[in-house]
């Protein structure tokens, strides 16, 4: 299996017409259709449903589609690595993120790299946990900021000043926006838009017993949509502060956990990883960010 073929592949599944994708890659639409016929041929299935003018893809199509995304994406991230080796005036750096306030601590030490080294690019990828450490494991991350309750044994790891605060996000007209603070009993009639990553530790061990008689109406890996979904009245999200808009001019709010529960971030990376001289010098930036924090003493909370 040639990885030319397998971006061709890629290509007329994207466009869903042979002839549209075939001008796209500069060649001609009877070499593509006679390439894709040979890779069916070759994986002994069929991975188009063939039209008059479009082509969908079967099961089989769809799972080759997600391998030979992952494929060419770690073909192009070690061929970038070679090309950057030896020099640092560039370079290409993967990072998974969670979806936190405390993702400012990275952004701020991206710059200051991006000062030194202006032709290094950051390429952020957002997800849940699952997502994010199934990547990293992959190698197509070269770093991750991971919540706490992951398993941060097999990584090596910097936590990132302050922590995340946990709370309810819900509609200002809402009859219970009144409330300074939600208990667990207080949300057990509610119908809630919880996030997947949060379900499967912090909030589970906050509800105790009481998870198991929770309203869930809907989940969601990113919070701006939860908040839309708040927005329309669907119901209230378990969420961490500013992520969402609840200033004077929206038409949310946020309210707190009871007792309080805060999540603190990990900037990691795989033990025994070789890095690019670019994802090297953003890690002793962050490293140095880091130590110079904790000399500090505790840090502000969000």
């Amino acid at each position: 299996m040639e990885l030319r073929v397998l971006r061709y592949f890629l290509e007329a599944a994207r466009e869903g017409n042979i002839t549209h994708a075939a001008e796209r890659l500069h060649i001609s639409q009877p070499t593509l259709s006679k390439q894709l016929k040979e890779l069916e041929g070759e994986l002994g299935k069929k991975l188009f449903i063939r039209g008059n003018y479009n082509v969908r893809l079967t099961d089989e199509g769809m799972l080759l589609r997600k391998r030979a995304e992952d494929i060419l994406e770690m073909v192009d991230k070690t061929e970038e690595e070679f090309k950057a080796l030896g020099e640092i005036t560039g370079g290409d750096i993967r990072i998974g993120c969670a979806e936190s306030e405390g993702i400012r601590h990275l952004a701020q030490r991206i710059k200051a790299v991006q000062a030194q080294y202006p032709r290094i690019r950051v390429h952020l990828y957002s997800g849940d946990r699952s997502d994010l450490a199934e990547r990293l494991e992959q190698g197509l991350l070269d770093f991750a900021v991971l919540v706490e309750s992951n398993d941060l044994s097999k990584y090596n790891y910097l936590p990132l000043p302050g922590a995340d605060t946990w709370g309810i996000i819900l509609r200002k007209d809402h009859p219970l926006a009144e409330r300074e603070a939600f208990a667990p009993e207080d949300l057990l009639d509610v119908p809630l838009i919880c996030p997947r990553q949060g379900l499967q530790k912090e909030l589970s061990d906050w509800f105790q017993e009481k998870v198991d008689r929770l309203n869930i109406v809907a989940t969601c890996n990113l919070a701006y949509n939860g908040g839309v979904l708040t927005q329309e009245g669907l119901g209230c999200l378990l969420s961490f502060d500013k992520l969402t808009d609840t200033s004077p001019d929206s038409p949310l709010c946020f309210r707190p956990l009871m007792p309080t529960l805060r999540s603190k971030l990990f900037f990691v990376w795989k033990k025994y990883a070789v890095f690019s001289p670019a994802a090297e010098v953003l890690l002793n930036e962050m490293k140095d960010h880091c130590s110079a924090k904790e000399m500090q003493g505790p840090a502000r909370m969000f």
